[in-house]
C-alpha cells in the first residue's frame, strides 16, 4: 500500500454550502477506489457495516489532512472531477462536518506525476 496517492476533497450539494460531501479516492494510476474498501474491511472491525467502513475512510482522510506532514499534497486552486463507477454512503446523521461520503477514482487538474509519489501518500502503510 505505501506509495498510492489519495485525494481527498469537499463537495457541496448548493450554493449555501451546506450537505457537505467527503469525497475520497486514489490518484496513483492503476490503483482502484475498492482499494479504500478493502483498506477498512481489513483494518477496520470485523463485523463492521458499509457505514462503519465509510466513517473509518472518512476518519483517516480527514486525520491525514488536519494532522499534516509531508506526506499531504495540498491543491488549493486545482479542480478535480470524480470517475464515474464509484460509491456513495449516506451517513445516518453527521459525521466530521459530513454528510455522505463518495468514493472513486479522482483526477486533479494540472497534477504531475512527480506529485503522486511516496512523498505526499495520503495515508501511509
Amino acid at each position: 500500500m505505501f506509495g498510492v496517492v489519495f485525494g481527498y476533497a469537499t463537495h457541496h450539494l448548493d450554493e449555501r454550502r451546506l450537505g457537505d460531501v467527503a469525497v475520497v479516492g486514489p490518484l496513483t494510476p492503476g490503483v482502484e477506489w475498492g482499494r479504500l474498501w478493502q483498506m477498512a474491511r481489513h483494518c477496520g472491525r470485523p463485523t463492521a457495516g458499509e457505514t462503519e467502513l465509510a466513517q473509518w475512510v472518512l476518519t483517516q482522510a480527514t486525520r491525514a489532512f488536519v494532522c499534516g506532514s509531508d506526506r499531504i499534497a495540498h491543491f488549493q486552486e486545482q479542480g478535480w472531477k470524480l470517475e464515474p463507477g464509484g460509491k456513495c454512503v449516506r451517513f445516518n446523521s453527521t459525521y466530521a462536518n459530513r454528510d455522505q461520503l463518495w468514493t472513486g477514482n479522482m483526477a486533479i487538474d494540472g497534477l504531475a506525476p512527480d506529485q503522486i509519489s511516496e512523498r505526499h501518500t495520503l495515508y501511509p502503510a
